[in-house]
């Protein structure tokens, strides 16, 4: 099992930037993708962006357009997704979690799951 805490979320205006954060603890690390998910009000959880945690594989949603970049911190054991040029459709709370199935877009591929970071962008 793997520990997960996601950071970094908060208000920022429309075309603002957010780095969200998103530190691991357990074994096996280097043999998982690790995605991002978003829930907004009143909808489901989706997709959003998913690598391998030693890179490689990385897909992103439609929806993204060349808008978030990952970037790992192996001393700090932490996955960062930059988000630019947000939007207010992208406000939600975002998840990250871990998948032993590959880098795959489905909910039920992921096992672990942090708790959530808001993130909340104004228009």
């Amino acid at each position: 099992q793997v520990q997960l805490v996601e950071s970094g979320g908060g208000l920022v205006q429309a075309g603002g930037s957010l780095r969200l954060a998103c530190r691991a603890n357990g074994r096996g690390l280097s043999n998982l993708a690790m995605g991002w998910f978003r829930q907004g009000p009143g909808k489901e959880r989706e997709f959003v962006a998913v690598t391998n945690w030693i890179g490689g594989n990385t897909k992103y949603a439609d929806f993204v357009k060349d808008r978030f970049t990952f970037s790992r911190d192996y001393v700090k054991s932490t996955l960062y997704l930059e988000m630019n040029d947000l939007k207010p459709e992208d406000t939600g709370v975002y998840y990250c979690a871990t998948s032993r199935a590959g880098a795959g877009s489905a909910v039920g591929e992921y096992g672990d799951w942090g708790q959530g970071t808001q993130v909340t962008v104004s228009s």
